[in-house]
């Protein structure tokens, strides 16, 4: 027998490797990372393998646009990526998998206050409430997020009465203005920001987020008040989750995988584990969500017409950005790291005209301040960009404090993240403010963790409710910066690859 085995161990093998799974590579938002349980459970029904890679919409874009080639494309709305005059004639197909519109999540007593339970309210009537200081909310940045988009093209569609003909004009009306006065938490992901309100939601009224996150929020047990989602009655914009084709050769495995996922099991899976809307009318829409159907905002046009919208928001109409930036310039920087950084900043100061770089930039009217530090802190270098007038000339400034940044010294980060939180107290309410902090090493004097602990601990609420976002870098220490990011209720970033793209991320939490 032993023979006859081992003549079949060939035949075994090859029948194995026959039988290896075909791998379908999918670029897909950030807002699917719910969905794994589920996904493994189609893939297996399907007969394949998915590599998810994650990615915000517009780095998604990008990253299509410069010739990235998945099989698949899933974001949570496909609207901008398919305007681009680039992806003419590369989807093959596309299916809608869910949906889930963008709304405003308000506290029960304050929509019972402002009696928008009984009679929903418009988005005029929201923005009026934002800008009598009433409503303070959180959004993501529409220049890094779905969600934070779909609300800033509903909101200006529905206050312009314009519909898709919105224009950058619309979103620099005082209206507009009004109501991203209320705004008083960004976020470049909209995961994120759902926690981040529960961290912050005593000072908060309320959210705008997919429904989806709001009713689990409302179902997670961490919230003081539950929040009662507002549906306005002149409209919203829903996003519906397409799954697109773009390999034509894969046709036979992508449609294997959209009847999985449109299953009527899936979809009342879906339904129940996510909270989003089945696309699939066979099953029965769960009572979490109202009968009533929505009106739908209609969307611009032109991929150049959202740019515009985009532009106008970051550089007119949000509240002006404080950013603090605590620079690590130790001798362990000399060389290629300090080129690294310098690159990362000199990005955001105007060289970097890729599609995310145009949006991640300084912005007119942004406050900019420098600490750098190595065994010293150095003098806070504060830059006020002012009118778009006057910007080119801001950023000169800003990219001469740059390429003058010189290593030496050893690593005194909390002594800096000292430093920039008292220069955070000195700006006005109506800025938005946040810290950056990026190092390539620990911390090896000045004062401890503990010393810093307790001199943020006796900071006073105003201060305490200022990010701080660090970046790992080099040999940063990874405990280190996750720490101080918790501490602070900001979020750590990986630069260790490339210190340029995470700068650019963090730039959509501020």
């Amino acid at each position: 027998m032993k023979p006859l085995y081992g003549a079949l161990l060939p035949l075994l093998l090859a029948a194995c490797a026959q039988k290896e799974l075909p791998t379908l590579s999918v670029l897909g938002g950030s807002e699917l990372s719910d969905l794994k349980p589920i996904l493994a459970e189609v893939a297996k029904t399907a007969g394949v393998k998915l590599d998810l890679q994650y990615t915000g919409t517009l780095e998604g874009t990008e990253q299509l646009l410069g010739g990235a080639k998945p099989d698949l494309v899933w974001f949570a709305s496909a609207r901008y990526l398919q305007l681009q005059p680039g992806m003419k004639g590369r989807i093959v197909s596309s299916e809608k998998i869910m949906l889930s519109p963008v709304l405003l999540g308000v506290k029960t007593s304050d929509a019972r206050r402002w009696g928008w339970v009984s009679t929903p309210p418009s988005w005029k009537d929201i923005a009026a409430r934002a800008a009598s200081g009433e409503l303070k909310y959180g959004m993501t940045n529409p220049a890094a997020s779905n969600s934070g988009l779909s609300a800033l093209i509903g909101v200006a569609a529905a206050i312009s009465g314009k519909g898709d003909a919105i224009t950058a004009a619309d979103v620099t009306s005082d209206e507009l203005k009004g109501f991203f006065k209320g705004q008083a938490l960004t976020s470049g992901s909209s995961g994120w920001l759902a926690d981040a309100y529960v961290q912050d939601q005593a000072r908060l009224s309320g959210l705008i987020n997919y429904e989806s996150v709001l009713l689990s929020l409302n179902a997670g047990g961490k919230l003081q008040e539950p929040l009662t989602l507002i549906y306005p009655k002149d409209g919203l914009i829903t996003a519906d989750y397409p799954l697109l084709l773009l390999n034509k050769d894969r046709q036979a495995e992508y449609q294997k995988l959209v009847d999985a996922l449109k299953s009527p099991d899936i979809q009342r899976r879906i339904m129940l584990e996510t909270r989003r809307r089945p696309v699939n009318t066979a099953v029965k829409l769960s009572n979490l969500f109202p009968s009533a159907l929505n009106i739908e905002l209609p969307y611009p046009g032109s991929a150049s017409a959202i740019n515009a919208v985009l532009s106008a928001f970051l550089q007119d109409t949000r509240r002006p950005a404080n950013t603090i930036f605590v620079l690590d310039t130790s001798g362990s920087m000399a060389g290629e790291r300090m080129n690294r950084l310098k690159t990362a900043l000199l990005g955001l100061s105007g060289a970097d005209t890729t599609l995310t770089g145009q949006f991640s930039g300084f912005a007119a009217r942004e406050r900019v301040t420098f600490v750098p530090f190595n065994s010293d802190v150095g003098a806070a270098q504060t830059t006020d960009i002012g009118s778009a007038a006057r910007k080119n000339a801001a950023l000169d400034t800003l990219r001469s404090q740059t390429n003058a940044l010189s290593p030496g010294g050893g690593t005194n980060i909390y002594g800096a993240l000292e430093e920039a939180y008292r220069a955070a107290g000195q700006a006005d309410a109506s800025r938005y403010t946040s810290i950056v902090l990026m190092t390539d090493g620990e911390s090896n004097e000045g004062p401890s963790a503990d010393d810093f602990r307790g001199f943020y601990d006796a900071l006073p609420a105003n201060m305490k409710a200022v990010k701080t976002f660090t970046v790992l870098f080099g040999d940063g220490n990874k405990t280190e910066m996750n720490d101080i990011a918790a501490l602070t209720g900001g979020r750590s970033f990986d630069g260790t690859q490339n210190l340029q793209a995470a700068f650019k991320q963090i730039r959509g939490y501020q």
